[in-house]
């Protein structure tokens, strides 16, 4: 019986290791590369949790935040967008029930509802100023070009990581 225990343990201790290792337990704010399943950084993130990216329009050369907030169902929602300047790609008005005003010399277009499961964006490549801001009070910002190349395509998603995965992807930090 002794010997019995002696082997059971070291092998419930390896599968308690490997459980931990390999079950998703973080949710978090997944930046994948391209369309792989390759993790090139993440930032922890709970459900209501917001964030924003923020852009410098490569032909007007002002910078534009869309601000987006986690759902329960691991969705990104898109709940406002301010810029400065009218131009290519840019909205000239609200749509449905959102609201366009002009406050402190910017443009803004709030209550959007665009809900996404991911968001498929390039790091600027012509003017490569892309930044994410993020914490409860937004104090947390740091440039895309910290972690992705100039013109790198990637996926963005809410998903769970286990250990594993975190290891080994880079965590965002300010």
């Amino acid at each position: 019986m002794k010997k019995f225990l002696m082997i059971l343990l070291p092998v419930i201790l390896l599968f308690t290791i490997l459980i931990f290792l390999f079950i998703p337990i973080k949710q978090s704010l997944v930046f994948y590369d391209e369309n792989t399943n390759d993790i090139e950084a993440y930032l922890p993130m709970e459900s209501q949790d917001t964030f924003q990216i923020i852009f410098t329009h490569s032909i007007h050369l002002t910078d534009v935040v869309e601000k987006y907030v986690v759902l329960d169902n691991q969705h990104i929602q898109q709940y406002e967008m301010v810029y400065e300047e009218f131009g290519i790609g840019m909205p000239s008005n609200a749509q449905g029930d959102e609201e366009f005003v002009h406050e402190d010399g910017k443009y803004h277009i709030k209550n959007m509802e665009n809900i996404f499961p991911e968001i498929k964006l390039r790091n600027g490549k012509a003017v490569s100023d892309h930044r994410l801001v993020w914490g409860s009070d937004h104090e947390y910002i740091t440039e895309f070009n910290n972690y992705f190349e100039p013109g790198a395509w990637f996926t963005i998603k809410i998903d769970k990581l286990s250990l594993w995965q975190m290891i080994q992807g880079v965590r965002v930090h300010e």
